[in-house]
């Protein structure tokens, strides 16, 4: 049984990672497991530490957490921990989630904005100065380049490779179906290879924290990022709707927006949209929406502006972060398939072109794009804390979905 939090405790993301956040007695087992293996490895060096979890589990809380804990005994000159005078960092190949952090330094005494830094600048500049750090910290490591990018100014091969060069222990956070372009193309087996050559402990997290949701939507979600279309769960405290009319969706979001707030409206990436400073709308019949606004100096990051409210956001803007209530517009990429009554995807439709970019080296890289597509259906449908509503662009998909709803409020 889940118990709704109320609007001061859910609406600030930067809490929801605190360092003086409670922890659950599992995340506090990683906790001390993680500390005694920094302190374990850190005279031997060459040690990795992975910690995996679905979306939802947790993870980057742990990790900040452990992070906090870690620079205290760093920093404290008067302590005695083998921690202490250890030059630690924390990297996150995310823009919106290193603005979350950035924010935590100075609200803690031992956490300081320099701490922090993105993986292309944090390789960069170990290798102009000719440095190593004690302890290296990596949040969402599915995100880290797989392959040389010119456009990030990273000229290796592989950015954990880089990384773990770069420090005498590693602790990752990864989760192999949050990987969305074939340029940091992840999973198991890859990450296994590159880690392979060092001392690794691997801890799997499984409580979810996030939805407050019962077994039967969780799998719904599970099952439906997989292209099944389960019955639709019955009704329960988590709002799970389906929608024939995207503005109608809309209208229910902003509704419950100033009701609890942090409620936001996010789509797959099929529909256009460019960075050259103009609005890129999203049109669903009478529902005319723009995408949302690159604003990289904001220091909040997108999902806790009140603006955004009237905005469409990406997977790239709410990869995560929790929201409570999340409306999802299925795009023209996703459609119904009738012979298995389930999810058919169209690549051809999905107009992320970025992340179908540098295909090179990829064995299969058709199945790699439908892997990336369905990565980036579990991020969006998997950030709702109170109640997901979604709306399906293709009309067989929509009816489908729509069908099933009333059968459940039937039975």
């Amino acid at each position: 049984m889940y118990t709704l939090l109320n609007n001061e405790q859910n609406n600030n993301a930067l809490a929801k990672i605190s360092p003086e956040k409670n922890l659950s007695d599992e995340q506090l087992t990683l906790q001390n497991k993680v500390e005694e293996f920094c302190k374990k490895h850190i005279v031997q060096g060459q040690a990795v530490f992975i910690i995996e979890g679905n979306a939802g589990t947790g993870k980057s809380l742990v990790l900040n957490k452990i992070f906090n804990t870690l620079q205290k005994q760093a920093r404290d000159k008067n302590g005695v921990s083998v921690l202490q005078g250890t030059q630690n960092y924390l990297v996150v190949n995310h823009p919106e989630m290193m603005k979350l952090y950035k924010n935590s330094a100075g609200k803690f005494p031992y956490l300081k904005q320099k701490d922090f830094e993105i993986p292309t600048t944090f390789i960069n500049r170990m290798h102009k100065e000719g440095k190593k750090a004690d302890i290296l910290l990596i949040d969402e490591a599915h995100l880290l380049l797989t392959r040389p990018d010119n456009y990030n100014r990273f000229t290796q091969e592989n950015q954990l490779e880089e990384l773990l060069k770069l420090a005498r222990v590693v602790v990752l956070v990864f989760d192999e179906k949050q990987t969305l372009k074939f340029k940091s193309y992840w999973n198991k087996s890859l990450l296994n290879t590159i880690a392979a050559k060092y001392s690794v402990q691997t801890y799997h997290l499984k409580q979810q924290f996030r939805m407050h949701a019962g077994a039967d939507i969780q799998c719904w979600i599970e099952e439906f990022c997989q292209k099944k279309i389960l019955p639709t769960p019955q009704k329960q405290l988590f709002d799970f709707q389906f929608f024939d009319d995207a503005q109608t969706l809309y209208e229910t979001l902003k509704e419950k927006n100033a009701l609890y707030g942090l409620s936001r409206l996010v789509a797959t990436y099929d529909y256009p949209y460019t960075l050259d400073g103009q609005d890129h709308f999203i049109t669903e019949g009478r529902f005319h929406l723009r995408w949302d606004r690159s604003k990289p100096q904001e220091k909040l990051p997108w999902a806790e502006r009140p603006d955004t409210i009237d905005e469409v956001g990406s997977v790239y803007t709410v990869q995560g972060f929790d929201l409570n209530y999340v409306g999802v517009i299925l795009g023209p990429s996703v459609l119904y398939n009738a012979s298995t009554d389930g999810l058919r995807l169209d690549p051809a439709r999905y107009e992320d072109s970025a992340a179908f970019a540098g295909r090179g080296g990829l064995l299969e890289p058709e199945q790699v794009k439908e892997r990336i597509m369905l990565n980036a259906l579990n991020v969006l449908l998997t950030r709702a804390v109170r109640g997901l509503y979604i709306y399906a662009h293709d009309p067989a998909l929509r009816a489908r979905l729509m069908a099933l709803q009333a059968k459940a409020v039937l039975t």
